[in-house]
């Protein structure tokens, strides 16, 4: 087995104090505030999220589009540019948890970044903390408008699992470690040869242990 492992980190909760996403379209509608008369929409996409089952893939692609459907992309990438600068500047990385990336790129792992939350900025993110590759959900284009409808799967849950399988075909031999925050997280890191769920609470902490899962606080 190759001894250069490869390091897969969560993004939201885990290497950041929250969520990305909300702060994301809320500060496009902030600069943008004519965007408000779209949000009339906002309760049908809630309600149509929980007669769904609680599908979050359904709500996600709806808020995008409230938000932001529509606009080009010259002003998305604009503001996707700045929103992840104003996050390095305002401290919404854990330092315990660059630390822990550190390490992983001092040992020669290959660095990925797993997040559930869309191409619109995650990639960027990735860029600006070094990872080598990044796997997020992808978001769906009109030509140089965006729809917002998604392009590929919810990168959560069972779906981080599938990405993780895929990542041991495309390092073969090599040792896998991810990091997780949530519940949701769970089974994709069982699935690691080293998963590790971290800032999570008591339940979720105590589901980790009975699974042999890690447990660590990136205070």
């Amino acid at each position: 087995m190759n001894s250069r492992g490869v390091a897969v980190f969560d993004l939201d909760g885990t290497l950041t104090w929250r969520d990305t996403l909300r702060p994301f379209l809320c500060g496009y509608v902030a600069r943008h505030p004519g965007r408000l008369l779209r949000f009339w929409r906002l309760p049908p996409a809630v309600a149509a999220y929980l007669l769904a089952g609680r599908d979050r893939a359904l709500l996600k692609s709806r808020l995008i589009r409230i938000a932001m459907g529509g606009e080009p992309r010259t002003a998305v990438d604009r503001w996707a540019d700045a929103y992840v600068a104003s996050l390095q500047a305002r401290g919404a990385f854990r330092a315990a948890a660059l630390r822990c990336l550190e390490r992983h790129r001092r040992a020669g792992d290959a660095l990925i970044l797993l997040s559930a939350s869309p191409d619109l900025y995650v990639p960027r993110i990735g860029a600006a903390l070094g990872f080598e590759w990044t796997i997020c959900t992808e978001v769906r284009w009109r030509g140089d408008r965006l729809d917002g409808a998604l392009a590929t799967a919810n990168r959560r849950g069972e779906e981080k699992g599938r990405c993780l399988q895929a990542l041991r075909a495309e390092f073969p031999g090599r040792p896998i470690t991810a990091y997780g925050d949530s519940p949701a997280d769970l089974a994709y890191l069982g699935l690691a040869d080293h998963g590790v769920l971290v800032n999570a609470r008591g339940a979720a902490r105590r589901a980790a242990r009975t699974v042999g899962i890690a447990v660590d606080a990136w205070r």
